[in-house]
């Protein structure tokens, strides 16, 4: 993707911070949020990202262009308030689209956190949805679930081209669930594992995020088409803490309770006939991760 106006919401979390970076590169990239920190907006302007303020809550984007390209929305409210988030993602996604309807493409970033949990089944686009992170995010899923309903909506009403895209489990240089694994590890502190053990995920690096997003955001439609975001390698929590240890040389323990999340691994069959697959193995990938942000906790 070249020479492209682009508009990335949620710019200062994990994932979207890296595309922004990425894609600037070679487009005019403006990033949204509420930039309570102002470090973060200043390094993101010195890589020529126009930043502009803004509050999904209130949903009110007069500050932003309306003649974007294309459109990466990955915002998203975590609160333990329903009000505040139905508000945030459901409502704040809708608005957004009406905002920028005039856009090519829409990408709705959603998650695997909406399907059912069942057992160590992949979940493909088709699988029932739940509210599945209850035990940890009690507003999450069910929130998530509500934006995907009002972002295929608002892809009919206003003739949005829209692909909402269910992410699995995100990690890179820039962190990600399995690096607050790896400083529980470090600290000595007991990592949640669900008893219907083990517990699987399927990880996808933040560079097959980057590699992949142009084509995904390329690929939307009216109806919005739904697609599992995710890498092909199924990794249990317990595998990638082991390997984790055995780079910093420090054995994980594990606490087996029924409080945490279950098993969630997606059958990403339909990425790979949008975008391919992705490419980074996963050990090579949590190497890569102890490298960028601890290098001296490595051994041998």
């Amino acid at each position: 993707m070249k020479d492209q106006k682009i508009l990335v919401t949620g710019p200062t979390g994990q994932v979207a911070g890296p595309i922004a970076s990425h894609l600037a590169r070679a487009n005019d990239v403006w990033a949204t949020a509420r930039f309570t920190d102002e470090s973060k907006k200043t390094a993101f302007e010195a890589e020529r990202i126009t930043c502009v303020k803004s509050d999904l809550g209130t949903g009110d984007f007069s500050a932003l262009p309306d003649d974007f390209d294309y459109v990466l929305h990955f915002a998203c409210s975590r609160t333990p308030d329903f009000e505040t988030d139905l508000r945030a993602n459901s409502e704040g996604v809708g608005l957004l689209m009406s905002h920028c309807r005039n856009a090519k493409g829409f990408l709705a970033c959603s998650t695997t956190g909406v399907y059912e949990a069942d057992d160590h089944n992949p979940f493909t686009e088709e699988s029932p949805l739940g509210d599945n992170h209850r035990v940890m995010m009690p507003t999450y899923s069910i929130s998530k679930i509500g934006a995907e309903v009002v972002a295929r909506y608002a892809a009919r009403e206003f003739n949005l081209p829209t692909i909402i895209t269910r992410l699995n489990t995100p990690y890179g240089s820039n962190g990600g669930w399995p690096y607050f694994h790896l400083m529980m590890i470090k600290n000595g502190t007991p990592v949640p594992v669900h008893t219907n053990q083990p517990s699987q995920y399927t990880l996808i690096h933040q560079d097959d995020i980057n590699r992949t997003v142009a084509g995904l955001v390329q690929s939307a439609s009216v109806p919005a088409q739904i697609v599992n975001w995710s890498g092909q390698e199924h990794v249990a929590i317990e595998e990638w803490c082991d390997f984790l240890g055995e780079l910093i040389g420090v054995a994980p323990k594990f606490d087996y309770t029924e409080t945490t999340l279950e098993s969630v691994m997606t059958d990403n069959r339909r990425m790979r006939e949008l975008v391919g697959p992705a490419e980074v193995d996963w050990k090579d990938g949590l190497r890569r991760m102890v490298e960028a942000r601890h290098p001296d906790w490595l051994v041998g």
